[in-house]
């Protein structure tokens, strides 16, 4: 087998990226208290959108990645309706 370079990243381009990070927001906002690993998946889930945010251009989405940081924070702090508010308002700012 010879690798010649490395796989291209899959990102989400342009509008993609918006309508995958809602869908990704909602799965995590209704699971973020279930028993049986719905915190640490919906966590992760917000740190991947923040971080994807980041990357494709920060200035742009700052206040989603700030809200989707204190969303993660309220979750793992268990504040569970303060993190959903979180959510549903960075989903809200993806427009």
């Amino acid at each position: 087998m010879e690798v010649l370079h490395p796989k291209e990243l899959d990102t989400h381009p342009g509008d993609e990226l918006v309508s995958w990070a809602r869908d990704q927001l909602s799965i995590a906002g209704s699971i973020l208290d279930n028993p049986g690993g719905g915190l640490l998946f919906a966590t992760q889930t917000i740190g991947q959108i923040r971080a994807g945010l980041q990357e494709r251009d920060a200035a742009r989405w700052r206040e989603v990645i700030e809200a989707l940081d204190r969303a993660e924070d309220a979750a793992v702090r268990r504040e569970f309706t303060t993190a959903r508010q979180l959510i549903d308002e960075a989903a809200t700012k993806l427009d």
